[in-house]
């Protein structure tokens, strides 16, 4: 939990220092931070917030890597063909190399917000949408 702590006040610190882009892939995504994995050619580290608002889908997709997180803001979601579920503030997240997540839509009367780290393959799209 101290390293979830400590992402999330360097998150906040960087998007305060003015460090952050909004990201091309999807407008959700602000990225804070690029850089290089130490020790491991052809990787990089991505650590981003995303802001969902009512109404708003994250489509199924995957990465070149993997990604892991933590719900700053919970929100209700409901995911195709299934009942809403609350993804409750403070949710850690992990999802491995190429394995397709999301497709939930934001239903409930706030926005979700998560703040993501992935550890992908450089110069491959950090997302790859599944029909």
């Amino acid at each position: 939990m101290r390293w979830v702590r400590w992402a999330v006040m360097l998150a906040a610190f960087l998007t305060v220092a003015g460090g952050a882009t909004v990201s091309p892939d999807t407008p959700s995504r602000t990225e804070l931070e690029r850089a290089d994995l130490s020790g491991a050619p052809g990787m990089e580290v991505i650590s981003s917030i995303s802001v969902y608002t009512i109404g708003a889908e994250l489509p199924r997709h995957f990465h070149h890597g993997v990604e892991t997180g933590y719900v700053l803001a919970g929100a209700l979601v409901q995911y195709p063909g299934k009942p809403p579920v609350m993804l409750e503030t403070g949710t850690a997240m992990l999802n491995l190399r190429d394995a397709p997540h999301g497709g939930l839509k934001v239903v409930g009367a706030g926005p979700l917000k998560l703040f993501t780290v992935h550890v992908v393959d450089k110069g491959k799209p950090l997302y790859e949408w599944v029909n």
